[in-house]
């Protein structure tokens, strides 16, 4: 399958603590690290892995971070012929910091993604794709939302109509709030966590949420929760998904979102049905925590196929993927119940 991804790429710079800092205050990591990342990045390297084709449409700027930001992209043989380089603005980079106890906070910066050339997009380029996945933060400002848009119509319009994913960020969504409602909605997949799902809504519950998304012509939305694993719900149905619980320590979330994603666009371009794909999908999610940074957990199809029982096998990835051997499968899925999502 062909995949033309829209999003960041970045260098992460990743701190795990004992505890946040307060104002002022210096703390010492229990480790840190330095890793390629960013939403479009992360999805980008985990399809090709999964032996996908993939064009990733992203911006850095003319420095060595770049280089860094998209050393992961080149290893999985992701087509680089939508990267551009920005002579005046650095390369995106993020700082996270996370303590044991799941507290979070992060400082970043767009830089260079956002400048992303609308004129550069080259329509025939998403009408031969089997899919368009967009992360939420291209459509918030600059130049990186009306490029993002544009893919988003030529989708829409092209002989053979592209299906659209899009995933949702908390940052764009706490940026944008409700006014990102309107760009989203014409996803085919709207993938987001609860916290985004009521952001984007102004509601405080899932299930006054979802509703809203229906009335406003929503027709296919996946949620993640966490511990919980992922809702998935159309106008007629609603189920729970359970949680994937992986071999190995989780040891880092950067990004397991974002892999999540990836997984679920790959299960359902290869048939699998909405519950099937978000169990895939939380498989993928639970193993990418277990590797710190992003990217450092590669993805298989082998890792996937107990949570896709059945599934038909991928093609092998592009000679050029180098990934890190994979830990063992998902010990374990659960059946996907049906539930109110209240």
């Amino acid at each position: 399958m062909k995949f033309y991804v829209i999003g960041d790429v970045t260098v992460d710079h990743l701190y795990h603590l004992d505890r946040l800092p307060a104002p002022g205050e210096e703390v010492t990591p229990r480790h840190a690290s330095m890793k390629p990342g960013g939403a479009g990045g992360t999805i980008s390297v985990t399809l090709a892995r999964l032996g996908h084709t993939v064009t990733l449409a992203a911006r850095v700027g003319d420095d060595p971070f770049a280089e860094y930001a998209l050393s992961r992209v080149r290893e999985s043989g992701v087509s680089e012929s939508a990267i551009q380089r920005d002579p005046e603005r650095l390369t995106s980079t993020i700082t996270v910091m996370q303590t044991g106890a799941g507290e979070r906070a992060m400082i970043s910066d767009g830089a260079a993604n956002r400048q992303l050339d609308p004129a550069k997009l080259k329509a025939k380029d998403i009408e031969s794709a089997d899919a368009l996945i967009i992360n939420a933060y291209a459509m918030i400002e600059g130049p990186q939302r009306e490029y993002a848009l544009k893919a988003i119509e030529a989708a829409r319009s092209a002989k053979t109509r592209v299906p659209v994913f899009i995933d949702l960020g908390t940052g764009a969504v706490n940026k944008a709030g409700t006014s990102l409602k309107a760009d989203v909605l014409g996803a085919d997949y709207l993938m987001l966590n609860q916290h985004e799902l009521q952001a984007l809504t102004g509601t405080s519950s899932i299930s006054a949420a979802l509703a809203q998304l229906g009335e406003a012509g929503a027709q296919q939305v996946i949620v993640k929760v966490g511990k919980m694993g992922s809702i998935t719900w159309t106008p007629t149905e609603t189920e729970l998904v359970d949680a994937v619980r992986p071999e190995g320590k989780v040891v880092d979330s950067t990004g397991a979102g974002d892999t999540f994603t990836a997984a679920f666009a790959h299960a359902i371009l290869g048939g699998a049905s909405m519950a099937g794909a978000a169990r895939a999908a939380n498989a993928a999610g639970a193993l990418a925590a277990t590797g710190i940074g992003a990217q450092e957990r590669s993805i298989t199809a082998a890792d996937l196929a107990g949570a896709l029982p059945g599934a038909a096998p991928t093609p092998a990835a592009p000679a050029a993927a180098e990934a890190p051997t994979p830990a063992p499968a998902p010990a374990r899925t659960t059946r996907a119940r049906k539930t109110s999502a209240s």
